[in-house]
């Protein structure tokens, strides 16, 4: 029998409790319920010495707002980290998070995330950091919402979380193209028909409409992604 492959990821972050919501719910709480994901949460507030707990100090050199201090973040990766741990820093200048990355990180054993704040870091934690992952070209007001973003596209790529192991392949950004349209009943909704094709049951003939159909979609709403732009 073939053991299923399961994944832990663990929050280093100030503020676990915003986790508790899309952590416990649809794809992300059925892949903990089946024993296929496995999260933790440290805040390094832990590992202060101060009656206020202080994570964050001025930047040396002045400039405007605080900097995360070092020494409680790397007491958190020293608490969670194991010998196949791979460390990950939330940042807007890190690599750009895409369908491809997050499966490649599925295929992890663990992942430590790093949630920041503020001004982030100070640069000298990134000795311990294996790579940086932006979400996107925008600046939030922490971590913690692009480490949700990570683990549920994580979560939904673990082999019998989805209801379909193969749903996963089909979606889009798994290759070149988005995915193709989809319909539902009614069959006539406000005047607008479903296409007729997809009635027939000609699975060979619905299949090369749909293979069309993503292909022109992803023209008209995401050219860049395709090779062929003619």
């Amino acid at each position: 029998m073939t053991r299923r492959k399961k994944i832990r990821i663990d929050a280093v972050t100030l503020f676990p409790e915003m986790f508790e919501g899309p952590t416990s719910l649809s794809i992300v709480s059925r892949a903990r319920e089946k024993g296929l994901l496995e999260l933790g949460f440290t805040n390094p507030r832990e590992f202060t010495n101060d009656r206020h707990k202080t994570v964050d100090d001025r930047p040396y050199g002045g400039g405007a707002g605080m900097v995360l201090m070092a020494e409680p973040f790397y007491q958190a990766i020293r608490k969670v980290k194991k010998r196949a741990s791979k460390v990950l820093l939330m940042s807007p200048q890190g690599r750009r998070f895409d369908q491809e990355y997050a499966r490649r990180l599925s295929q992890e054993k663990h992942l430590i995330l790093l949630c920041g704040h503020y001004e982030g870091f100070d640069e000298r934690l990134s000795d311990y950091v294996d790579e940086e992952v932006s979400i996107g070209d925008y600046v939030l007001t922490g971590g913690e919402l692009p480490a949700m973003v990570i683990i549920d596209s994580i979560a939904r790529l673990l082999p019998g979380v989805l209801a379909k192991d193969d749903a996963a392949l089909e979606e889009s950004f798994t290759g070149e193209l988005l995915d193709y349209p989809q319909y539902t009943r009614p069959r006539v909704w406000r005047g607008k028909e479903t296409p007729e094709i997809l009635l027939g049951g000609d699975h060979a003939k619905i299949a090369a409409w749909r293979k069309k159909a993503a292909k022109e979609s992803t023209r008209r709403k995401r050219p860049d992604r395709l090779k062929n732009k003619v």
